[in-house]
């Protein structure tokens, strides 16, 4: 029988862990925020929980709840027959997750469901359950998204990022699951392969240690897990449990035969005793090289081999007065990874984007990660030398873009994503945006420095079009290119040329009219692309309203979600005529229910009566347009619009604020107080742009009253 799941992941390793379930055998792969949605049998839901790296939990939806009043809540979990599940000498946890204006505080919330399921045992003359919030027989998790909720119960137990090997924490302990997600995105399992070291410097507890050797000597990582959530639900087959658990023993009884050279080095004694105990109870004592020494100590002389992984997550500088020796720190680190280590994979992760600078060397990818509640960035470093060159041709960002197109092409077909970003600066020598659209390139080439000679701005160019039809297998003549100037105070999409060249492009089964000649900007904004995901997820029944709506591409993926009404508001007349094109492309008809509306959104929205359930907030970061009243600083002026917006707002309602501003901050203090405010930027930036900094951020605000 197939199951449908819902496994759930840190927002960000949603990518890896698609990669994960489709390799373990499960189908209909569905990324979501934070999760992946899929189908699979007992098997193969036992062999995630056995084998996924990157998983948290494997919930199991069982019912889908009304959250818009207390005692309808109640009746909902009441009526579900939770005698299939539990008995009196069975336990059970509730996990809750959300809030609106009803639930404002996850205890609350689970106290309600423990509530409602006594009930029903108390309603039937029936002895209930007891709890057990530690090690329950059933643990049930409750997702609470504005006024629905999805209820699932959880078959992986109590966490799969608890993999039996920390016996031994420190004070900073990375998680399992994010040392894992780490390494992965860093190439450590080819690297592995092919016989590359793996180097902690700062090994603290051993977190990218342990979880790199297991990966490379094939160690499942529930491997140490006595039992998970499914061995106690009724009815669940495991009849093959017994034969996948000899499977992955063996596995890794061979696998650490065949371990490449593993270090771990810490300068603190507590942290290196952590270390050593944690690699006993993961059965790898014998094949890590542990050592007690500062990263000052670093050298060649350490018999490192020719190639590797160098791994590390130095300390972020927490308490008062670190500040200078921290910066001397990471300058250190970068210095030893460019003298010790120049022909290998270094992979930094840190929360101190500030000190970047400071290492002293520019990531070819930077990819947006939480440590917990931290936003961090894993800053990848490759080879600055190497001792072969086979193989290497001269045309350094036809490498850089194989490279690339190797890592996205894959992902993006799996997905049915046919327009996505191939390159974004990734080489600061040649800079430009790479975005592919169908078996059409578009080019976005940003201007050059008046310090750079302009001979040799234009050979690389050339570079550049030879390496994409190399790589690509695209002519000339389907590759666009335009040169996108620093934007002072006007407008950043302003009309280019006069070709009228349109092309019909689709993203997640919608369809858009998008332009490479006439414009700066093609009409779809591709790192866009989860925020509209999003919006389409939400926007079932509800009224929506996209303000600044440029070609209202949100628009289109809120009618296919299901909008009951919808709104887009725009100066432009243009962009207006192109977004009736887009709901038509889709068999939309603008009409009462879905409005089109030209006005200058500033005033509009002062003078708009309107209740709205979802308010996509997508302003411009300068605007001095004739045809509005005053002008407009998004630095300053934000606080007011969200202000107005947020009069608008039906309660419980749900706006997202996204803008490309650099340096930009949110004026929490003057936002209205019933307005629930959260940066989701890591849940809204799609793989292919995760390379890029600071690219842009996203804000979810939802009112509570």
């Amino acid at each position: 029988m197939e199951l449908t799941l819902f496994v759930t992941t840190a927002a960000g390793f949603e990518p890896l862990l698609g990669d994960e379930l489709r390799s373990l055998g499960a189908g209909a792969i569905r990324p979501g925020i934070a999760g992946v949605a899929c189908q699979a049998s007992a098997e193969t839901t036992m062999r995630i929980a056995l084998w996924s790296r990157v998983a948290s939990r494997i919930l199991l939806p069982i019912a889908k709840l009304p959250a818009q009043s207390i005692d309808a809540f109640h009746q909902a979990v009441q009526h579900i027959p939770w005698e299939e599940y539990l008995n009196a000498e069975t336990t059970f946890a509730v996990d809750f997750t959300g809030n609106n204006a009803l639930f404002r505080h996850s205890h609350f919330g689970a106290l309600k469901v423990k509530d409602a399921i006594v009930d029903r045992f108390r309603s039937r003359g029936q002895a209930r359950p007891s709890i057990d919030t530690e090690r329950p027989d059933l643990r049930i998790h409750l997702r609470l998204q504005a006024d629905k909720a999805r209820l699932s119960l959880d078959l992986s137990g109590n966490g799969l990022h608890r993999r039996g090997w920390r016996s031994h924490p420190t004070e900073a302990n990375l998680r399992e699951t994010l040392a894992a997600a780490i390494l992965l995105f860093a190439g450590w399992p080819a690297i592995a392969k092919q016989r590359g070291a793996l180097l902690d410097p700062m090994c603290g507890s051993g977190s990218l240690i342990i979880e790199g050797a297991w990966m490379a000597a094939d160690v499942a990582p529930g491997l140490l897990q006595p039992a998970f959530g499914f061995h106690r639900l009724p009815g669940f087959d495991l009849r093959q449990w017994p034969e996948l658990r000899a499977e992955a023993q063996q596995r890794a009884q061979q696998g650490r035969k065949e371990l490449p050279p593993l270090f771990a080095w810490d300068h603190d004694p507590s942290a290196l005793s952590a270390t050593r105990h944690n690699l006993r109870q993961a059965g790898l004592s014998d094949y890590v090289q542990t050592a007690l020494r500062p990263l000052s100590q670093l050298s060649r002389q350490d018999g490192l081999p020719e190639y590797g992984l160098l791994a590390v997550n130095p300390p972020y500088g927490v308490r008062q007065g670190e500040e200078e020796s921290l910066r001397l720190l990471y300058q250190q680190l970068g210095e030893k990874m460019r003298q010790v280590c120049p022909t290998w994979q270094r992979a930094l992760f840190s929360n101190r984007d500030d000190l970047l600078k400071t290492v002293g060397m520019r990531p070819a990818e930077e990819i947006l990660l939480h440590n917990g509640p931290l936003p961090c960035h894993l800053w990848l470093f490759p080879p600055t030398s190497h001792s072969r060159d086979e193989g290497k041709t001269t045309n350094h960002f036809a490498n850089r873009l194989q490279k690339n197109v190797k890592q996205l092409l894959p992902w993006a077909r799996r997905e049915g994503i046919e327009c996505l970003r191939l390159y974004d600066a990734d080489m600061p020598e040649y800079a430009a945006a790479v975005d592919l659209y169908g078996d059409w390139v578009h080019i976005q080439e940003y201007q050059a420095p008046d310090t750079v000679d302009a001979d040799k701005a234009r050979h690389r160019f050339q570079e550049m079009l030879a390496g994409i039809t190399q790589v690509l297998q695209i002519p000339e003549e389907r590759i666009f290119s335009k040169v996108r100037h620093v934007q002072t105070h006007g407008n950043a999409y302003g009309k280019q040329d006069e070709e009228n060249h349109f092309l019909v492009v689709r993203e997640n089964g919608l369809q858009f009219r998008v332009n490479l000649t006439d414009y700066l900007d093609s009409g779809l904004f591709l790192d866009g692309r989860l925020l509209r995901q999003q919006i389409r997820q939400q926007a079932e029944g509800k009224r929506f309203l996209n303000l600044f709506a440029y070609t209202a591409s949100a628009t289109v993926y809120a009618i296919a979600g299901g909008a009951r009404t919808t709104t887009s508001v725009d100066l432009s007349r243009t962009y207006l005529a192109w977004a009736a094109a887009n709901l038509t492309l889709n068999q939309y008809t603008p009409q009462n229910n879905h409005q089109l509306i030209q006005a200058d959104c500033l005033q509009w929205i002062r003078q708009d009566k309107q209740s709205y359930d979802l308010i996509l907030l997508a302003p411009p970061t300068f605007s001095n347009s004739k045809r509005m009243h005053g002008h407009w600083d998004i630095h300053r002026d934000h606080p007011n619009l969200i202000r107005h917006c947020y009069d608008r707002l039906a309660p419980g309602g749900r706006m997202w604020f996204i803008t490309h501003a650099r340096r930009f901050r949110l004026q929490n203090e003057a936002l209205p107080g019933q307005l629930q405010v959260q940066e989701i930027t890591t849940q809204t930036v799609p793989r292919d742009f995760q390379r890029a900094s600071h690219f842009h951020r996203t804000w979810l605000m939802q009112r509570l009253d």
